[in-house]
């Protein structure tokens, strides 16, 4: 916008009026100077009176900077004092979560033994699937000793079987969906600390759910749901953790999706 144009804007508006005063009157006493026209006593009042004016004009700005500093320190101690209600939910709270599956591009599941999950998901899975969508599961290996690891954080240490038969209950849900080629799937040497959901983390409008590992505690865990375009960082940070368990994992083979037919 050219000079006079925001001039006229400002003007319109009732906006900087001050400033506009302020460089008026030391227009009229600069002019007046030179020219003689009015006592140098005057001239040298109108010239303290533009200079209190200048100041009271710096006045205001430093409050305003003062009051949102102050704003901003009220805010950090109110976030710091925040209860986890705020943003804490259980697992049996992820409607945000559970609307987008069903148009999800990208999906990834990262977990112990899923089997719930992908009981309660395995319809939107195979829609995901038959319009093309990806899919990336990863479980623990039901095999050797990642099982036992899983029931004594569990504080059922001498149960390593029901991990096993989840772990592989989770697996031949898999199997039996349709497209397996736009479905991988890989099995983790060790438990994971977490479970993490993943939809579409690579847009701007993806979701993150992070459900915390407990131990056999009762009813479900507890987790929160973070967006891409709000929460970027942290979502970057659950997306990387997932590509890392995912590159240490290993692929499921025919031995794991029948293992009757490879004693």
């Amino acid at each position: 916008m050219r000079p006079w144009a925001r001039l006229r804007a400002d003007l319109g508006a009732g906006k900087n009026l001050e400033i506009y005063l302020t460089a008026a009157i030391a227009l009229v006493v600069g002019v007046l100077g030179v020219f003689d026209i009015v006592d140098t006593k005057v001239v040298g009042a109108a010239t303290l009176a533009t200079l209190a004016l200048v100041a009271v004009n710096a006045l205001g700005p430093r409050h305003q900077v003062a009051e949102l500093e102050k704003r901003v320190a009220e805010l950090g101690r109110l976030m710091q004092g925040m209860p986890g209600e705020d943003f804490l939910t259980f697992d049996s709270d992820t409607r945000r979560f559970d609307e987008r599956v069903a148009h999800a591009r990208d999906l990834r599941f990262a977990g112990v033994t899923l089997n719930r999950t992908v009981r309660s998901y395995l319809n939107d899975l195979r829609k995901a699937l038959e319009r093309g969508a990806s899919v990336k599961v990863l479980v623990i290996d039901p095999t050797g000793s990642v099982p036992e690891e899983a029931a004594r954080r569990s504080t059922i240490p001498d149960q390593p079987e029901v991990f096993e038969h989840r772990a592989r209950g989770t697996l031949y849900l898999l199997r039996d969906l349709p497209s397996r080629e736009r479905l991988e799937v890989r099995l983790l040497p060790f438990v994971p600390t977490f479970m993490v959901f993943l939809l579409d983390p690579g847009d701007d409008d993806g979701l993150v759910h992070v459900s915390m590992s407990s131990h056999r505690s009762p009813g479900p865990a507890p987790g929160f749901t973070l967006s891409t375009r709000r929460e970027h960082a942290w979502c970057q940070y659950f997306m990387a953790e997932f590509d890392r368990l995912w590159e240490v994992a290993r692929d499921v083979t025919d031995a794991d999706w029948y293992p009757a037919r490879h004693p």
